[in-house]
């Protein structure tokens, strides 16, 4: 089977790529690895910024839809330091221009907006080939495969299709992760709906801290954050959930009870994850039919907020430019690829270094100092 236009990964970057490509005429097909949109939950909130993620919408023609979805108070931000001191407390007036919304919705109204059929379900990638003049085969896990005149990695951090052009891979930051959730929170747990305030918590220590949202339903999105060694977690079996969480815990002994509940009182697993990032400016030469965008093409750390507004951003602007250079591919993908790089490398420093101001000795001073200084 022939596609004209194949797309690996049906993320954010992938469903605004395809969008975009669809309000112009241009038809692609989007191939991921889940069985279906509903075999994963696709995680909490996110703020999507005026000049990125808004704009990738705009141009998808998306932007009145995505405004029904903003939750209203989201952009409220609260900064604590271990004791649960206040350090910083912002209310959302409104007028902010990073809305927050709630990622599977943002990714269902992607989907919502693409024919039938656009995505193929559990097509997995195992691997991809040049067949000369930009033309390249994609094999499959059920041992199919299908051949494009342009190939797009959108298929994130451990990208199938980022080989092609790099032989970069992602490394650990030195930052994990433990994702938890208190479900219902302003109902079940409401000391700990407090603490986390109607939008957006940090509560930061040296090396560690909780990151946590008010999701739509009242429930709360928890990130806990520890500056670790890549094999933290290795003799922890993060089935068991009370050993589990003893063991996070530990980690936070000294600080005060109402953020160690985020933990304590979660409901369901608490799942490990590690953050890994591209190196910082990560390019690549032009290599005919092929280029990446999103996570696949710039992974960085999440604390600067930018990975799914500039994957949305990346989708929309190799969208724009493809169709601005019909029958151009390769001065298309030269000319998205241009403003992508110096773009990703200023967004990964920026990030790379947020990583290390929320999680300083100090902290939470940088993060007070950066919020206090703001106009």
């Amino acid at each position: 089977m022939h596609h004209p236009v194949a797309i690996i990964g049906a993320g954010l970057g992938g469903l605004t790529l395809a969008r975009v490509l669809r309000v112009h005429g241009v038809e692609a097909a989007v191939f991921d690895l889940d069985a279906s949109p509903a075999a994963r939950t696709q995680g909490g909130m996110l703020d999507i910024h005026a000049d990125s993620g808004q704009e990738a919408l705009r141009a998808a023609g998306l932007h009145e839809e995505f405004r029904a979805l903003i939750l209203p108070g989201g952009q409220a931000t609260r900064v604590l330091d271990k004791d649960a001191v206040a350090r910083f407390e912002a209310a959302d007036d409104g007028a902010g221009e990073r809305p927050e919304v709630d990622r599977g919705a943002l990714r269902d109204l992607l989907l919502g907006s693409l024919p039938g059929g656009t995505v193929r379900w559990g097509a997995k990638v195992t691997g991809a080939r040049a067949l000369g003049d930009g033309r390249h085969e994609v094999t499959l896990e059920d041992g199919s495969a299908f051949t494009t005149d342009l190939l797009v990695g959108a298929d994130g951090a451990w990208s199938r299709i980022r080989p092609l052009l790099s032989d970069a891979r992602p490394a650990y930051t030195g930052v994990s992760f433990v994702e938890t959730d208190l479900l219902k929170a302003d109902e079940r747990h409401p000391v700990s709906a407090g603490v986390v305030g109607g939008g957006f918590l940090l509560a930061l220590g040296a090396g560690k801290g909780f990151l946590a949202h008010h999701e739509p339903d009242g429930s709360l999105h928890v990130y806990t954050a520890l500056r670790v060694a890549e094999d933290w977690a290795e003799g922890v079996d993060f089935n068991d959930v009370e050993a589990a969480t003893g063991y996070v815990l530990e980690h936070f002994a000294d600080w005060d009870e109402s953020l160690r509940a985020l933990v304590a009182d979660a409901d369901g697993p608490l799942v490990p994850r590690l953050i890994h990032a591209l190196p910082v400016g990560h390019r690549w030469g032009r290599v005919p039919g092929v280029t990446l965008l999103g996570d696949a093409a710039h992974l960085m750390s999440p604390f600067a907020g930018e990975g799914a507004n500039l994957a949305m951003l990346d989708g929309a602007e190799l969208g724009l430019s493809l169709a601005a250079l019909p029958g151009e591919c390769e001065a298309a993908l030269a000319a998205y690829e241009e403003k992508l790089f110096p773009r990703s490398a200023a967004a990964a420093a920026a990030s790379a270094q947020s990583s290390v101001a929320l999680f300083a000795e100090d902290a939470p001073q940088a993060v007070v100092d950066l919020f206090t200084a703001r106009p």
